[in-house]
């Protein structure tokens, strides 16, 4: 109440949301498919509430799901201005193993409610041997995603929703990379370093980096890149079983952030 009485003074005409009022409820898209890896790039819902009523109003939408699945965010409030989508954000991950079956999340506002299923899909068969795996990094710009150098985006232009960097300026050198859960044959690593018109890589991509495999504890460099003005780097070498593979990345190219937009590893 002393919420809504203070919102009320400062915003005019403002009401509070109550069971009178009508929110329509959204999500897109439906079904929602999510891949139990922990950064692939499914498990994405956009949330959205749309006040059709007369007066602008405040909504809270209470969002719940089974164990099974694992959930960004639990609550959605906005101010609902009339007849305007207001949109929110909504993760959906489950543990890796988690067998194919359908769930559901549960969207409510007030006496409005709105079932979402949620399709688990297989694990399905990856050429590229870091695609969703779990990244390692020595740091993460709060900007960007620890899982976004692994998430299959490769798009420079994408650069502001997809990618990472680390949160040491000037600081090197940096790591990313992925440990893997078996140990996994890699004899190719390739680095999609930050490269767009706006942004080129002979500006701001990664100049000098090491290409390391481990096995059990101990890291072996298998390709040194030097001098690197190029979007695109690709490393190769004898293939072997590695329990991990990382970049030790030791400058670039306005030596400022290690910029990584996707890395990839095969197994030849």
């Amino acid at each position: 109440m002393k919420r809504a009485a203070l919102l009320l003074l400062l915003v005019p005409g403002l009401v509070v949301a109550s069971s009178n009022d009508k929110i329509v409820i959204s999500a897109t898209p439906q079904p929602v498919e999510v891949v139990p890896l922990p950064c692939f790039p499914s498990g994405k819902l956009t949330l959205g509430m749309t006040n059709t009523g007369r007066k602008a109003t405040i909504a809270d939408m209470r969002v719940n799901a089974d164990s099974a699945l694992t959930l960004s965010r639990h609550q959605f409030s906005s101010y609902l201005p009339v007849d305007q989508l207001v949109k929110a954000p909504l993760d959906i991950t489950v543990p890796r193993g988690t067998a194919p079956a359908t769930h559901t999340v549960d969207l409510t506002v007030g006496r409005e409610h709105l079932s979402v299923p949620v399709t688990i899909q297989p694990v399905p068969v990856r050429d590229n041997l870091l695609l969703g795996e779990q990244a390692v990094a020595s740091s993460t710009n709060g900007n960007m995603r620890l899982c976004g150098g692994v998430d299959g985006n490769a798009d420079s232009a994408q650069w502001g929703a997809s990618g990472w960097h680390d949160n040491t300026k000037g600081v090197f050198p940096d790591t990313y990379g992925v440990d893997f859960i078996t140990p996994t044959t890699v004899g190719r690593v390739v680095l999609q370093t930050l490269d767009s018109t706006t942004y080129p890589a002979a500006v701001m991509g990664i100049r000098d980096f090491d290409v390391q495999v481990r096995v059990g504890s101990t890291w072996t460099t298998v390709g040194e890149i030097r001098g690197n003005v190029l979007g695109k780097v690709t490393v190769s070498f004898e293939p072997r079983a590695a329990d991990a593979v990382q970049l030790v990345i030791r400058d670039s190219n306005d030596h400022g952030y290690s910029r990584i937009v996707e890395l990839q590893a095969f197994g030849n």
